[in-house]
């Protein structure tokens, strides 16, 4: 079986990108520094990083640096991948707070598909670029939102789809292109 078959848990996949984001910001890796990173005892990164060198997916050595193989490097890669979009995603389209974002996204990349990560990819690029839906789209969704927590009796969602209705018909009437504006 290949490294690239080998499922990993999400703990690994935690070392992976740890590991992959410390050589990106600091050129290297060190187990203390993966310990800091995770909030975990440097017992813990060295049962791991066995874990990951027996995997071929780390060049380990006690006391030394920690590299990542060319199937290490791909791996952390699609871990890091998957985080980003969920983050994005989240903070652009839901309009969910970065700090929020970033920390749901963790617990989410692990469980994810490809699959599904493409397509959230694709829905965010649409809602970023579609006339009918764009900025203004989520400016509204997130209008709503605080609207919404201000108003648990949801009065204040009702009168902004009835406005956003008036304004269509309005400009129905008017032979207008439809558009519809954030109250």
């Amino acid at each position: 079986m290949s490294t690239t078959e080998l499922k990993l848990s999400e703990s690994l996949e935690d070392y992976l990108e740890t590991i992959f984001l410390l050589i990106r910001e600091q050129a290297v890796a060190r187990s203390r520094d993966i310990a800091a990173r995770l909030n975990v005892n440097k017992s813990s990164v060295t049962g791991a990083l066995q874990a990951l060198a027996e995997r071929a997916l780390v060049n380990y050595e006690p006391y030394g640096y920690v590299t990542l193989t060319p199937a290490g490097a791909a791996a952390a890669q699609k871990v890091l991948h998957r985080h980003e979009v969920l983050r994005d995603f989240l903070v652009n389209v839901l309009s969910i707070a970065p700090a929020e974002a970033d920390a749901n996204a963790c617990r989410m990349e692990h469980a994810i598909s490809k699959t599904v990560v493409d397509r959230l990819v694709e829905f965010a690029e649409f809602v970023k670029t579609c006339p009918r839906a764009g900025a203004k789209w989520v400016r509204g969704f997130g209008y709503r939102c605080q609207e919404a927590a201000a108003a648990p009796d949801k009065q204040e969602c009702v009168r902004c789809i009835t406005q956003c209705l008036d304004d269509v018909k309005k400009n129905k009437q008017q032979g207008a292109t439809p558009t519809v504006s954030t109250p």
